[in-house]
């Protein structure tokens, strides 16, 4: 079974909403809660499953920027339990933000059980260390509070990075997803008028070297 990854609404503060976006209207599942704020990467929404992958549309089909996810979910897949479902953020290409020193181009943030149940990021880590995923980057772990939230966002490179997204750090299921998980985006981050990036050449995000 496919399942297409939920849409993640804004945190209040978030600055980069557009016509079609949604906030986020109750924030008490995060009150006294420990919560992970993780860097929000530009790239493609990108789930992973024992036996295939689809990109955030189930019917993505094929693009040259996901023809190298068919040998990276081949050296992992078997590796995926049956029903699991493995989602990331893949980076080949270029979209908004370049990124000159990515450690992968295929960056982790969940892992969802055959029960559709997100697994806790401690648990989700050690999945990721075990499958040889690299996951995305980790801005601050702690206790939920509007100013650590605040400290995080203005601490921002907006020039280098989209955003974050903040998650509660224990396992949900996905009927909680909207009130387990939020995003903010920096401002002016999608032009008005402005080529999806599927439709024009493809340009490859860098690599450490």
């Amino acid at each position: 079974m496919r399942v297409k990854y939920p849409r993640t609404l804004h945190h209040p503060t978030s600055r980069g909403l557009q016509s079609d976006d949604r906030i986020a209207p109750d924030l008490s599942a995060f009150d006294g809660a420990e919560v992970v704020i993780t860097e929000k990467m530009d790239g493609e929404n990108t789930t992973l499953y024992t036996d295939g992958f689809h990109a955030r549309s189930l019917d993505s089909g094929r693009h040259p920027a996901r023809d190298w996810l068919a040998r990276f979910q081949a050296e992992r897949g078997y590796l995926i339990p049956s029903g699991w479902r493995l989602c990331g953020e893949n980076l080949y290409a270029r979209h908004s933000v370049t990124y000159m020193s990515l450690p992968a181009y295929f960056l982790g943030f969940s892992v969802w059980s055959d029960a559709n149940i997100c697994s806790s990021w401690d648990e989700t880590l050690s999945l990721f260390s075990d499958w040889d995923v690299v996951p995305v980057r980790t801005l601050w772990r702690g206790t939920y509070s509007t100013s650590a939230f605040s400290d995080v966002t203005d601490a921002l490179d907006l020039d280098h990075v989209e955003g974050c997204v903040m998650r509660l750090a224990a396992a949900f299921p996905m009927a909680d997803f909207q009130r387990a998980v939020v995003k903010w985006v920096r401002p002016g981050h999608v032009q008005p008028g402005a080529k999806h990036w599927s439709k024009g050449p493809i340009v490859p995000n860098n690599l450490i070297k």
